[in-house]
């Protein structure tokens, strides 16, 4: 079968739009014989461009379709495609990279399996991740601030230094040597004095020195003899002579022994009250009735007999 020009000339037509739109998509990153899924983040502010690159943990999963401003939240709203093949939950995070030293953002997919399944067409939660250029430029910015304040306060510094310098006055000239002889006059005083108060005072100083450094000996001593003192033993001879007498308190508590008898037994308690009540008897009488117990006649009477008293 002969197939006319015109028909050969439909089909090169045909395969030119083909390749046209088929390079055209290659170039802008997109498989056209490859199924992909749309979603949707939004951002502050825009430094992407489009068909930048999606990855998940530095594979590139998909690319950056369309870049607009949302009117109704006033951010950017980046529409992104990637392989349907990926699945991840909607708690999953776009974050926003630099891609290297010259510029250059890109969007990485934080996946997430904890919550519903993100399906196509959802929003995605975003954030942005600050990289060295801009941490630089943040850095660079503190310093400069701190420098311009340094320079503004070096300026006014010699702005003063100027005018002082320029002062040619007679009146500020003498007031500048009168200032400074002032303070040159104070501080002689007071150097005098603090020299007079030591002169006077040194053998004071001297004395109190020396009583310290004695005392310091005598301390050096006393720590001494308190090391090489047998301390242990002491308190241990101690400790045995406490033991021994609370053997002998238990013992008299008891009522073992002489002492331990007399404190607790009644019936020596009881004797000894009897005595005592006896003997008290017995010195009232002889203060009463003396001539019965001390006898003294010259002529040699017969005493009379005793006879006790009921009482």
């Amino acid at each position: 079968m002969k197939i006319s020009k015109e028909v050969k000339t439909g089909i090169l037509v045909l395969s030119g739009i083909a390749l046209f739109i088929f390079g055209f998509n290659y170039l802008k990153g997109r498989n056209i014989f490859e199924p992909t899924d749309v979603f949707y983040t939004e951002f502050d502010y825009n430094s992407l461009s489009k068909s930048s690159p999606v990855t998940v943990m530095g594979n590139s999963v998909g690319k950056i379709e369309d870049i607009s401003y949302n009117y109704d939240t006033g951010k950017t709203r980046v529409a992104f495609t990637v392989s349907e093949q990926l699945k991840f939950s909607k708690n999953s995070v776009v974050k926003m990279y630099e891609t290297g030293l010259m510029g250059g953002n890109a969007l990485a997919i934080l996946i997430s399996n904890e919550g519903e399944q993100a399906e196509p067409g959802d929003v995605l939660p975003s954030e942005v991740e600050f990289g060295l250029v801009t941490n630089l430029s943040k850095n660079f910015s503190g310093v400069t601030d701190n420098l311009d304040s340094t320079l503004k306060s070096t300026d006014t510094l010699m702005v003063s230094i100027n005018k002082l310098v320029n002062d040619n006055s007679d009146a500020g000239l003498k007031r500048t040597i009168e200032e400074l002889n002032y303070t040159l006059k104070s501080f002689k005083t007071t150097s005098n004095t603090v020299n007079e108060t030591l002169s006077k005072n040194d053998k004071n100083i001297t004395a109190i020195l020396d009583k310290f450094k004695t005392i310091s000996a005598d301390l050096a001593v006393l720590t001494t003899d308190l090391k090489d003192a047998n301390v242990g033993a002491t308190v241990e001879n101690l400790n045995v002579t406490l033991n021994k007498l609370n053997g002998i308190l238990a013992t008299i508590d008891k009522g073992e022994g002489s002492l331990g008898k007399l404190l607790k037994d009644e019936g020596v308690y009881n004797n000894l009250e009897g005595a005592s009540l006896q003997l008290e008897q017995l010195l009232q009488d002889m203060k009463l009735n003396p001539k019965r117990y001390v006898h003294f006649s010259l002529f040699g009477k017969k005493a009379k007999q005793y006879e006790a008293e009921e009482n």
